[in-house]
């Protein structure tokens, strides 16, 4: 009997789910309307005392009646000196982390700025993408007239990248995802493709205008149908390949007549769409898991490891002779460094963005966002640079792109009714 009347005090660590499990325990769903509960029964035989040392609570009192001696006399006072206390305050902040606001007994949900102006963030994410391909574009250019040294910058367009990746991961934004050797496995092709592309990009840039570099790989399309048929066994519509001539045609007519014009460029822009479409069907069997920031930071890693070896024996003795130096002799060591950092910052958040962007569309979107993303690039390039085009030049590009934007339509249709037939019989 007397052990019955004494309280008993226990020592206990508090766990780190405690504030969620209060927090949930005092919400309630009522016609609708979220409303605070009490934290503890009517005649509830536990209580938390409000003092804590050394991350213990202590005070957790056991009696054979209800306590009244340690928060007061009655149910108002217990209730303040709960809200008080550090686990309470816990639960506070939890609801903050989840988006909830608890104030004066009631629960009120919060949006974000995104949440509540989707159509704002999403054109935000489309112009930043644009803005930064254009100055790459224009940026990278420049730098190949007085640096024309496409798989040496190539490296550097990925060295940057790869540090801004790791000093992301250093703190925690966003935290590295792990990976095995079965993604590993899995994500190397798909940056094998992702390297050649990117260097053939670049040698096709440093070889003849950027505005017909863009204009081949207005051909891209083609390569992913012919891709998706042949090599996937996908059965392509014949609407699709008919929207497919346009383009053909159109790059044809750019190609006769373009005045910078030359074998090198014009072959590394069709190696570059042919790695490209490989690169997609590779990324279709390499789904890791991971989100699209740490799988792109794991693949520049891998692809700047593909890309060191080419740069050292095409470029390296002639790097070393005399590249540097007249690099620098012409525009100075700053100018110089600083011109290669920012291209590889601009290709890097570019590419980024890009993904991020098109994670947040519908397919349609996608389609139409790519196509005017090439539309702008070709036509700053045109202005910045004074690329003198012929009539002929000028018709045929006006042709390959709408013909590229009819394919993606096209395309984006066709996706989107499978998805929702898929979605009916699931359901």
């Amino acid at each position: 009997m007397a052990s019955a009347s004494k309280p008993v005090y226990l020592s206990v660590q508090r766990p780190r789910v405690s504030s969620l499990y209060l927090l949930t325990r005092r919400i309630s769903t009522n016609h609708g309307l979220l409303k605070a509960r009490s934290l503890e029964p009517k005649h509830s035989n536990l209580a938390f005392s409000p003092l804590s040392e050394n991350g213990k609570l202590l005070g957790i009192v056991h009696s054979g009646k209800p306590l009244t001696g340690m928060f007061g006399r009655n149910q108002q006072l217990r209730r303040r000196r709960l809200d008080e206390s550090p686990v309470v305050a816990a639960s506070a902040a939890d609801a903050d982390d989840v988006g909830i606001n608890i104030s004066d007994g009631t629960v009120k949900a919060t949006k974000s700025f995104g949440e509540r102006f989707p159509a704002l963030v999403t054109g935000f994410f489309f112009f930043m993408w644009y803005f930064l391909n254009v100055i790459f574009n224009i940026l990278n250019k420049k730098v190949y007239n007085y640096f024309p040294y496409p798989y040496f910058v190539s490296v550097v367009h990925l060295l940057v990248g790869v540090i801004y990746c790791l000093v992301c991961w250093a703190v925690g934004l966003p935290k590295r995802a792990p990976i095995d050797k079965e993604q590993l496995a899995l994500l190397t092709p798909v940056a094998f493709c992702h390297a050649l592309g990117h260097v053939m990009s670049n040698v096709s840039f440093a070889a003849v205008a950027v505005s017909f570099t863009h204009t081949i790989k207005a051909l891209e399309p083609f390569f992913n149908a012919a891709a998706s048929q042949f090599v996937l066994g996908h059965q392509i519509p014949l609407s699709l390949w008919l929207s497919l001539a346009p383009v053909v045609i159109g790059v044809s007519m750019a190609s006769l007549t373009e005045l910078s014009f030359n074998w090198t460029g014009f072959i590394s822009a069709m190696i570059s769409n042919i790695a490209f479409t490989y690169r997609s069907i590779y990324s279709k069997k390499a789904m890791t898991g991971m989100d699209s920031t740490n799988v792109y930071a794991y693949i520049s890693i891998i692809a700047l490891f593909v890309c060191i070896p080419p740069a050292i024996f095409i470029e390296g003795p002639q790097l070393m002779e005399y590249g540097f130096r007249n690099a620098i002799a012409k525009v100075g060591l700053f100018k110089f460094l600083s011109d290669l950092f920012w291209i590889g910052m601009f290709y890097h958040l570019y590419n980024q963005l890009a993904t991020n962007t098109l994670e947040r569309v519908a397919p349609l979107t996608h389609a139409v966002g790519n196509v005017l993303k090439r539309v702008f690039v070709i036509g700053f390039s045109i202005v910045v640079f004074g690329n003198k085009i012929s009539t002929q030049t000028g018709i045929g590009t006006v042709i390959a792109i709408a013909g590229v934007a009819i394919y993606s339509l096209i395309k984006a249709n066709i996706e989107e009714q499978k998805r929702k037939a898929a979605a009916t019989v699931s359901s």
